[in-house]
């Protein structure tokens, strides 16, 4: 019985490391973890993606591009706080993975974003998008659709306050040098 129980738990293990490890990525020394994006309310015209990429090569890379059939532009971008105004800006250069580190990509900081999205991500749901990194190439990223309640649990504990509106600034956030192109602001919800 002893060993009928070890084995099981030897079993139960390996499957939840499967499931663990299956939405993770591998591109050259690059490791590209747990890639979601935000859930969006109906007519939304932009949705974030976010993921921990570690290079464990001996050489910088840089997350240069993305593309996605459901957006009309995939870019790379960067939130932080000047003075008491959240300010968002698309890294026009790209974003450097340093070469034995990670770099998070996360609310509130770097992330994904796709600009013009053609339909509601909804909970649950898999958007498909391409990235091309300067030096690995490009990878094939299957991004798991999350609301906001669930995106926390994957946060580490110190990424909390980056999801604290109140801290944010948030009904001063600037776009600074964004290209909206055709979108049309009046069909977006801002919180209070």
């Amino acid at each position: 019985m002893k060993r009928f129980a070890i084995v099981l738990s030897a079993a139960i293990l390996g499957l939840s490391l499967a499931v663990a490890s299956a939405h993770d990525y591998k591109l050259g020394s690059l490791e590209i973890e747990h890639p979601f994006a935000r859930a969006t309310p109906p007519n939304a015209p932009v949705s974030g993606g976010y993921m921990t990429i570690q290079n464990n090569g001996e050489t910088a890379d840089r997350l240069i591009s993305g593309a996605a059939d459901f957006a009309d532009r995939v870019e790379i971008h960067e939130m932080k706080m000047e003075g008491d105004v959240m300010k968002m800006r698309q890294l026009a250069d790209g974003l450097e993975i340093p070469a034995g580190g990670e770099v998070d990509l996360k609310p509130g900081g770097y992330h994904i974003m796709f600009i013009g999205i053609d339909s509601q991500f909804k909970d649950g749901e898999t958007r498909s998008a391409t990235l091309t990194f300067e030096k690995a190439g490009s990878i094939d990223i299957d991004f798991k659709v999350q609301d906001m309640r669930a995106m926390q649990g994957h946060m580490k504990k110190d990424d909390d306050e980056a999801m604290d509106h109140e801290k944010t600034g948030h009904g001063k956030m600037e776009h600074g040098e964004m290209e909206h192109g055709e979108m049309d602001h009046g069909k977006m919800k801002q919180d209070d």
